[in-house]
């Protein structure tokens, strides 16, 4: 790791240890609590939710209730489920997936009240609407102040995260599979020829996208979306059916790790909490706020169906994407291998390359490029509906003129983030998503009374 990252790393993991997690694992539980465990007692009418129909009379959005749901899941899922799941496990210890579910289980209730919060106070003018955590700000805590900062902090996260950590993983992915030696740049040194190759195919098929707004971006991902998470699946069920025999150590090695103050591996608890619980934030974006946008897009009158597709996002998230990652590496032994030789051993793999080995030892050849694949489509989806979100952050604070400059700036960065170095981007992207944590929080727990009636079904 670069001095750099490691000066990063150690502010993010100070945040991340002593802030954000208890916030999250806490402001979670709270809403559990508030909302009666609205992602158990609803469980039934959240799987219909996945695939209701748009409602006659519906309006205030510009997306049907499906498209808002696939728009917030594809950008949900992205390499984060792949790579960061991997990170966490290889960084974190084995424990780190115990971690994930944990929040994966509480970050339900915060992403239904923040589906809910973003239908409620969204701001629409005919086709156009307005949405995010800076409208529940302003209008439902009546904080125009805390709305600006959230959406300062979330617009530069936006801008300079996403655009790298995506391609970035889809580019260890491809090299992973697809080696193709280096080159050097200038003010970049050496950089593999085919990340850059990589980037800049992903660069052009995302402004191609993103140029025709959230109408275009809400086509791309239902089509997108279902495929990326039914193509992992069946590949991760192959890779752990392959060496089922080995389960019962893995779920013994979870929770041991998870539990254990002394670990046999060096890790711990609260190291396995912190790398399990950052990802699992990542992986699901519960606390980003980032859900008010996507699902205030829908043409929709009752704000707890996108609540309840809400739910269903961080199931599919947390206990099928990410699940699948850390258990194809820890069931075929890629995760311990790595752990056991070190960083700075040849036969060390983290991030997509070490799923990609996995996948690979079950399914010889074809298992690195399915992970390629899936990488793309994941990184892919996630960048085109970031892209919106920087939009809508953006645009609060300097207005419609900021949005075609944003795209393409956006667009530009995303050969470069490509190029760069898995621990920075990653090390960058958990300290400025911690950042827009805050203002958000303060505005899920200020206003959980008014998400509370739709949790219970209040408002009819």
């Amino acid at each position: 790791m670069t001095e750099l990252a490691t000066q990063i790393d150690i502010i993010a993991t100070w945040i991340f240890r002593y802030l954000v997690m208890w916030l999250l694992l806490g402001t979670g539980l709270f809403l559990t609590v508030r909302f009666g465990l609205v992602q158990l007692r609803r469980l039934p009418e959240a799987f219909r939710a996945m695939v209701a129909q748009q409602s006659k009379g519906a309006s205030g959005g510009v997306l049907s209730p499906f498209q808002a749901f696939m728009t917030a899941l594809g950008a949900s899922i992205g390499t984060g489920n792949i790579a960061g799941v991997a990170v966490a496990i290889i960084t974190g210890g084995p424990g780190a997936l115990f971690w994930i579910w944990v929040y994966g289980f509480v970050a339900t209730a915060i992403k239904f009240s923040e589906a809910v919060l973003g239908v409620k106070y969204r701001v629409t003018k005919g086709d156009d609407v307005q949405c995010g955590p800076m409208y529940y700000l302003r209008d439902g805590l009546k904080s125009p102040a805390l709305a600006w900062i959230y959406a300062l902090v979330a617009g530069v996260a936006a801008l300079t995260t996403t655009p790298f950590t995506q391609p970035n993983s889809i580019a260890v992915a491809v090299n992973h599979a697809w080696p193709s030696g280096t080159l050097e740049l200038p003010m970049l040194g050496t950089v593999e020829r085919t990340a850059l190759i990589t980037g800049l195919i992903v660069a052009v098929l995302t402004i191609a996208v993103i140029i025709g707004g959230i109408k275009s971006i809400g086509r791309a991902a239902e089509k997108l979306a279902p495929l990326k998470v039914g193509l992992y699946l069946i590949g991760g069920i192959i890779v752990i059916g392959t060496f089922a025999n080995r389960l019962p150590h893995v779920f013994s090695l979870v929770f041991t790790e998870a539990l254990s103050m002394r670990s046999l591996m060096g890790f711990g608890m609260f190291t396995a909490m912190r790398y399990g619980v950052a990802r699992g934030i990542y992986a699901n974006e519960a606390g980003y706020g980032t859900a008010a946008v996507a699902y205030g897009t829908a043409k929709t009158t009752d704000p707890s169906q996108q609540g309840l597709q809400a739910v269903m996002e961080v199931f599919i998230v947390s206990f099928v994407t990410a699940t699948i990652s850390a258990m194809t590496i820890l069931v075929s032994g890629v995760a311990e291998s790595s752990i056991a030789v070190g960083r700075n051993d040849p036969a060390f793999v983290t991030s997509t390359a070490a799923v990609a080995t996995a996948f690979n030892l079950a399914i010889p050849t074809v298992g690195g490029w399915v992970v390629a694949f899936c990488a793309f489509l994941f990184g892919y989806t996630t960048l085109i509906g970031w892209a919106y979100y920087g939009e809508q952050f953006l645009e609060y604070i300097l207005g419609r003129r900021v949005t075609t400059p944003y795209r393409w700036i956006y667009c530009l960065l995303i050969p470069f983030g490509a190029m760069l170095k898995p621990e920075v981007v990653w090390a960058w992207g958990d300290l400025m998503n911690a950042l827009q944590v805050f203002p958000n929080v303060i505005g899920l727990i200020g206003l959980s009374g008014a998400a509370a009636a739709y949790a219970w079904n209040k408002t009819r």
